[in-house]
C-alpha cells in the first residue's frame, strides 16, 4: 500500500529552509548549540516521475514508497531517510548537474554493467580516461558516478 505522505514532507522541509524550526528541535550539547537535523531527502526535478523513481529504486535495491502525480519518493522504506525524492517538472534538462551521486559498489564493472542495463548511458562530462570512476546518466539524463569501491568516506 503507498502512503501519500509526499506533500507533508515537502511542507516540513520548506519550513526549515525557511527557519521556522521549533526551539524545541535545538539541543544543547555542554556550552555548543546544535540542531536537531539530518538528511531527510534529496530531490531531483523529473518529466516522468514515476518513470525515473522506479529507475532508481531498482539501482539502488530500494522500493517506491508514496506516489502521487507530481512527485515520488524512493526509500529502504516509508521511515528510512534520506529518499530520494523526484518532483515532476515541465522542462528537460538542459545542463550538466550541480550536484550528483556517487555509488560504491563491490564490483564496479558489474555494477555499471547492471545500470547500463536498467537504462542507463554512460557520458563523458571531462572525465581523465583513467579515472577510478565512471560517469553514467539515468534515463533523464542526470549524471552521477560509480566508484571503485570504498569502505570509508575517506579511503
Amino acid at each position: 500500500m503507498m502512503v501519500a505522505i509526499v506533500p507533508r514532507l515537502r511542507q516540513a522541509a520548506q519550513r526549515s529552509a525557511a527557519g521556522l524550526v521549533a526551539r524545541s528541535d535545538v539541543r544543547r550539547r555542554g556550552e555548543e548549540e546544535s540542531l536537531a537535523m539530518r538528511l531527510f531527502s534529496v530531490c531531483i526535478d523529473a518529466r516522468d516521475p514515476k518513470t525515473l523513481a522506479q529507475f532508481w529504486a531498482d539501482a539502488l535495491g530500494q522500493r517506491v514508497v508514496a506516489e502521487e502525480i507530481d512527485e515520488v519518493m524512493v526509500g529502504v522504506d516509508e521511515r528510512s531517510t534520506p529518499g530520494l525524492c523526484f518532483l515532476l517538472v515541465p522542462e528537460p534538462k538542459a545542463i550538466k548537474n550541480r550536484l550528483h551521486l556517487d555509488l560504491a559498489p563491490d564490483d564496479q564493472d558489474a555494477e555499471v554493467e547492471r545500470l547500463v542495463g536498467l537504462g542507463a548511458t554512460r557520458v563523458d562530462v571531462g572525465q581523465p580516461p583513467d579515472a577510478p570512476w565512471v560517469v553514467l546518466a539515468d534515463p533523464e539524463g542526470n549524471e552521477f558516478c560509480v566508484l571503485e569501491p570504498r569502505r570509508s568516506l575517506v579511503d
